[in-house]
């Protein structure tokens, strides 16, 4: 048996980071058994689905990677195919055409909530001769008697009485298919061996088992993934934050790493924390998914990301940090190479736009400096190794602006003024970047360029002038 495994979202909105995760679930098992992977839009919901939204689950599934070897198939495009099979069933007698109305269904689950009954449809238009043409639904016959057992993957053995079910309806009034019934049919048809979905829809599973028996086919392996929770034990939704995978890209996350997050929320080997796609693929196991829920933590995310940028191939990350860069109204064409900064400041920083927002010193002028950092280091007992620097700097040709010249600069002044390292450095730093933190001071210098250093040394100088009358003595 070939493995064939599907990611079916529905268009209503974004990629989900659930659904993002039953993708990679999938895809990882298909890939691991030799099998396939499908990916097929369940558009059946006229009224919410959206082109924008496919866009966003295709574009979605592009940046993840998760590359998929049929598809996109679209359920509006098979109604066809949906409809011929209701009317075999209909013509076996495993169907029937119902012409309840609302009324009466409302009624009816009124009175059985009273009785503290689970509401249910009661089989009222079972074995009536309806004429077709008169308004109506069509409902699955579903068997009165037994259980449908399901063998999950991730839950174990899960036993479902047939008396629980009632008879779904499987073709709307306005001649729409329903989903239990058209994802059935598409599963049959497309030959899917495993799904692989999130735990919403165990409730389905006994009902869609039994259509497919009734169509003479053998179900596939079920496979249910727990949810994903925020961090305060509430489903994860838009309030915890960004839900959305296309969201987290465009927060500074690659791709790799959410995926490594994804992979981790639920399934576990042993205490490693880093797995690159083709671990993934070698060591994942479905049946190792824990069954209850896990909680997302954007902590842990950030710190796998910080790990992925610290350790990528820097040229790509450049590529990645352009428009963040941009977005920050900088042109990186207009100072240091941004493989150079990236190189310098990767470790720094847990996302792209991060890495923008701490890399910003280097492509334009600040406002102001960091009230702390400003107080504690650009003081008037600071003044006098700026001058000193800045008068040496002023000296260096361009060509010897590197990293040998500008650490000679700097470590020649502190011995001139009998002083450590860091009290000339220190103070240095927050006049070319603003604030306490960066790279090295000679990396730092040598990025920044002569010009712009510089012109802040004359800024920092002014700073302390300013505050000299201010500071005690």
């Amino acid at each position: 048996m070939t493995v064939r495994t599907r990611f079916a979202p529905s268009p209503t909105g974004y990629l989900h980071v659930g659904g993002a995760r039953t993708a990679l679930f999938s895809y990882l098992f298909a890939r691991k058994h030799g099998g396939q992977f499908v990916l097929r839009i369940e558009d059946t919901d006229l009224e919410r689905s959206t082109a924008e939204s496919v866009n966003a689950i295709l574009e979605g599934m592009t940046w993840l990677g998760l590359d998929y070897d049929e598809g996109p198939f679209y359920q509006t495009q098979r109604f066809e195919r949906y409809n011929q099979v209701i009317d075999e069933l209909l013509a076996k007698g495993l169907a029937y055409r119902c012409v309840c109305s609302k009324e009466r269904l409302e009624t009816l689950r009124e009175d059985q909530m009273a009785q503290r009954l689970k509401p249910r449809y009661d089989g009222h238009c079972r074995g009536h001769e309806i004429d077709p043409n008169e308004p109506h639904v069509v409902r699955f016959k579903n068997p009165a008697d037994g259980v449908v057992v399901v063998d999950d993957m991730i839950r174990g053995r899960i036993v479902f009485a047939n008396a629980e079910l009632d008879d779904l309806v499987i073709r709307r009034s306005d001649g729409a298919p329903t989903y239990n019934l058209s994802v059935v049919v598409d599963d049959s048809d497309m030959g899917i061996t495993h799904v692989i979905r999130g735990d919403d829809h165990i409730n389905n599973t006994p009902r869609q088992i039994n259509i497919l028996r009734a169509l003479g086919h053998e179900p596939p392996r079920y496979a249910h993934v727990p949810m994903i929770l925020g961090d305060d034990g509430a489903r994860l939704s838009k309030r915890h934050g960004a839900v959305g995978v296309i969201a987290y890209r465009d927060q500074g996350y690659l791709p790799e790493a959410l995926l490594n997050y994804l992979v981790r929320l639920g399934w576990s080997h042993g205490d490693q924390e880093l797995f690159s796609l083709e671990e993934m693929i070698k060591l994942f196991e479905i049946g190792d998914v824990n069954k209850a829920a896990s909680a997302f933590n954007t902590e842990k995310l950030d710190w796998l990301n910080q790990q992925y940028l610290h350790h990528a191939d820097p040229a790509r990350i450049a590529r990645l940090l352009s428009p963040h860069m941009g977005r920050l109204d900088i042109d990186p064409a207009t100072g240091p190479d941004l493989v150079e900064v990236v190189k310098a400041q990767a470790a720094r920083a847990k996302t792209l736009t991060e890495l923008a927002e701490i890399s910003a010193f280097f492509y334009r002028d600040f406002e102001t400096f960091d009230e702390a950092s400003a107080k504690k280091h650009l003081r008037l007992v600071a003044r006098e190794g700026l001058e000193r620097l800045r008068a040496a700097f002023e000296l260096m040709a361009y060509e010897d602006w590197t990293l040998e010249g500008l650490k000679h600069v700097v470590e020649g002044v502190a011995e001139e003024l009998g002083t450590a390292m860091g009290k000339v450095a220190q103070p240095l730093r927050v006049a070319i970047v603003g604030r306490a933190a960066s790279p090295g001071i000679d990396e730092t210098l040598r990025l920044v360029g002569k010009d712009a250093t510089l012109r802040r040394i004359d800024k920092a100088l002014e700073y302390i002038a300013a505050r000299g009358g201010n500071e005690p003595s």
